[in-house]
């Protein structure tokens, strides 16, 4: 892929920074707006679940479902903040970064430096473990004593990853800095964390511990698993792109690293159009309520691999990184592959090594 998509319309065309650049400018009217239809209706979600817990839990956990799409919503307007294309100001995305930060139980300002990381390193091989969901490639595996691939398998395995994993990712992982922190970073995680300890105290001093925690954590779990499939989804998918880092490339990384999860626009909504995440990835100045309108727009943008929520599904099977193959490949068929290649050592000593994709 070129560096430059560009239209092909016979004439000179425009760069891809330069179609980008329209839709980089924040409307705050749009972002206040945003604020307004997401906070609001969260509170009241979470006052309707307080008042359901006198009546059933049924209706709390019935609740817990449009409560965590608000949270899940709330992240991506915290997500914009961390990326300076919520508002104008820098001052501004900052102030409502740390209080969604808060209300998402993640440092502003620790995430917003991972993150930084994760967007200019994705899809490279040799710079993996920043803001990613860990992935090895199949020499790496296979090189694994029995005990490391077992430890591995568990990691990639559903039930940690879109089970524990949002539990460990929100409730655990975010309340220590990284090793790389500078200041501002680890006083953002001690900050934090402070405040939820205020939280919990307020709580517990008026509406009792029990039933806060009766509220929160069913909300904190379904955005949790929202934002770790998300996630997941949108860099571990059937035609991913992944490259040495001699050989990476920034707008190949964007466009065909990252797909465009099509989701029903109620989902969307939910989700703050995240599911565009070629197009975030390759400007991530865009605000979310604009990444719609920059790839209905712009045909360069439509060419790339769609993901729906049916086919996110087999996305769950692939689990290492095939370099002669340049796919994403499944435990079994790394298995499979290499039950086949030992069969015809057996046979004809001395081949070659055998790629998963044959």
């Amino acid at each position: 892929m070129q560096s430059s998509p560009q239209h092909r319309d016979g004439g000179k065309s425009p760069t891809w920074q330069q179609v980008v650049a329209k839709y980089q400018n924040p409307s705050w009217q749009r972002s206040l707006w945003q604020v307004i239809n997401t906070f609001v209706p969260y509170a009241a979600c979470l006052a309707l679940m307080y008042v359901a817990l006198s009546y059933s839990y049924w209706i709390v956990l019935a609740l817990a479902l449009p409560a965590g799409g608000l949270l899940t919503r709330i992240f991506i307007i915290f997500h914009d903040c961390g990326h300076g294309s919520f508002f104008r100001s820098k001052r501004a995305n900052n102030i409502l970064g740390t209080i969604c930060g808060l209300l998402v139980f993640t440092p502003y300002y620790q995430w917003r430096f991972d993150h930084a990381i994760h967007h200019a390193t994705s899809g490279d091989l040799d710079r993996r473990g920043t803001g990613d969901i860990y992935t090895m490639t199949v020499r790496e595996y296979l090189a694994l004593s029995p005990r490391e691939r077992f430890k591995y398998r568990v990691y990639r395995s559903p039930l940690i990853l879109l089970g524990a994993g949002p539990w460990f990712m929100f409730l655990v992982a975010q309340r220590f800095s990284s090793a790389h922190s500078r200041m501002r970073e680890r006083a953002s995680v001690y900050g934090t964390n402070l405040a939820i300890v205020a939280v919990l105290a307020l709580m517990w001093a008026t509406i009792g511990i029990k039933a806060y925690l009766l509220i929160q954590l069913p909300v904190m779990f379904v955005a949790g698993l929202a934002g770790v499939w998300l996630f997941y989804i949108q860099h571990q998918f059937e035609g991913t792109s992944w490259r040495r880092h001699e050989q990476w490339d920034y707008v190949t990384a964007a466009l065909r690293g990252s797909s465009y999860f099509k989701l029903p626009k109620v989902l969307q909504w939910f989700t703050g159009n995240i599911g565009l995440h070629h197009i975030h990835h390759l400007s991530s100045r865009i605000p979310n309520y604009a990444l719609q309108q920059c790839m209905d727009e712009n045909p360069m943008f439509q060419d790339v691999t769609t993901i729906t929520l049916r086919s996110s599904l087999h996305s769950l099977r692939l689990n290492l990184w095939d370099e002669e193959a340049e796919r994403l490949v499944s435990f079994r068929q790394v298995r499979a592959a290499q039950q086949a290649h030992e069969a015809r050592e057996r046979v004809q000593p001395g081949g070659r090594s055998f790629p998963v994709g044959d």
